[in-house]
């Protein structure tokens, strides 16, 4: 029971640094994938803060940016390759006789192809949808199940603000975004000259997608384009930017360092319980070895060394800490599958972290174990037998 008890701070130290890192690699994979999903070489221009007399709007809270802008954008600047405008709104939908709330966007015609997204079915609206202003549509799988349970989509009306739009596209379905965990798929996607005209009546835009012609090219490019519109918004140094820019590598660096952050935490919580777990059995083999003070003198009696007395006891405070070591890794392992099953966690346990699990418990055993087994070895062997 004593040795149970010694090793139950190791167990739990272990355990809690493999499940944190478990956790930690698996949601860092979650949202690499969610990075991802955003596209290739992906640059959003979004509509800026202004200060009108006094009244102060945030960014995405008021159109700064045109059309004109992403002409001149895709005209100026030869580090992009595609653009695409973009209007965004909310309203509810309707067809036949079902309705769902959703978000509505208007983009370009090259939109998907920047985003990476395939459709499931039917095809994407064309330039000539995106000049004449066309009422068509591309809806996510969220809307097109809640719309059209039977399955049929292609061809069918859907109503967005009394507008009769034909449906000629459904998407794949992407999950939750990175940014803000929003259903991708709960989306209705319109030529955002249809948007503009027909349902928001707006002249300005929300935001603009860009896609670099490389991943070497994003940083360049994004400088491009902050002093393109700086020159057409005719900005002065001193004022602030009614626009800002954002690569896919930034939002990624983003996310990855509040998720570093996050698990930094939890591995310090962790190294605690491991500095705990090794001051326990430091604690026990002290007592241990006063309990044993008359076995020592009898051993150096018959002939033992100083050191194998230092060799018995390091052994057991190093075998000790391995075995709780051991069984921590195997808490860590089905506490974070038990987390994953539970509450729908993504899991990624990487085998090197094991490894190290091992050799940071033998490190523990011998760091804490070696003031004992020292002090075991340095007794007097007289006084050792007199003992008790």
């Amino acid at each position: 029971m004593r040795t149970i008890l010694t090793m139950l701070g190791m167990i739990i130290g272990v355990g809690a640094v493999i499940a944190t890192v478990s956790l930690g690699n698996g949601a860092k994979a979650q949202v690499e994938a969610q990075i991802a999903s955003l596209g290739r070489n992906v640059i959003l221009i979004i509509s800026g803060s202004v200060n009108r007399g006094g009244i102060r709007s945030g960014f995405n809270a008021a159109g700064t940016l045109t059309v004109d802008d992403a002409a001149a954008i895709a005209r100026e600047i030869p580090d992009v390759s595609i653009v695409s405008p973009e209007v965004r709104g909310g309203t509810q939908v309707a067809a036949g006789n079902q309705n769902w709330g959703t978000s509505i966007q208007g983009e370009g015609e090259d939109y998907l192809e920047i985003r990476q997204w395939p459709l499931s079915q039917g095809s994407m609206f064309t330039a000539q949808d995106v000049r004449g202003a066309d009422k068509v549509a591309v809806i996510g799988k969220t809307v097109a199940d809640q719309l059209y349970p039977d399955g049929e989509v292609i061809g069918q009306v859907i109503r967005i603000k009394n507008v009769p739009f034909i449906v000629v596209g459904e998407l794949i379905p992407k999950g939750l975004s990175a940014q803000g965990g929003q259903d991708q798929d709960d989306v209705v996607i319109l030529p955002y000259t249809s948007a503009m005209k027909r349902l928001f009546g707006s002249t300005t835009l929300r935001g603009i997608t860009a896609q670099a012609a490389s991943a070497d090219l994003l940083s360049s490019a994004q400088k491009q384009i902050t002093d393109l519109l700086h020159q057409r918004h005719r900005l002065r140094p001193d004022q602030d930017d009614d626009f800002i820019v954002r690569t896919q590598e930034e939002i990624a660096q983003a996310a990855n360092n509040a998720s570093s952050t996050m698990r930094g935490l939890l591995a310090g919580v962790a190294c605690v319980s491991l500095i705990v777990g090794g001051i326990g059995i430091m604690n026990i083999m002290l007592v241990s070895v006063t309990e044993r003070t008359r076995e020592i003198g009898i051993r150096m009696a018959v002939g033992a060394h100083g050191r194998d007395i230092l060799m018995q006891f390091l052994t057991e405070a190093v075998a000790l800490s391995i075995v709780g070591g051991a069984l921590g890794i195997l808490a860590g392992i089905g506490g974070s599958a038990f987390m994953a099953a539970q509450y729908g966690w993504p899991v990624l346990t990487p085998g090197d972290w094991i490894f190290y699990a091992f050799i940071v418990s033998a490190v523990v055993g011998i760091f804490f174990g070696f003031y004992p087994a020292w002090k075991a070895s340095q007794l007097d062997p007289i006084d050792a037998l007199r003992y008790e």
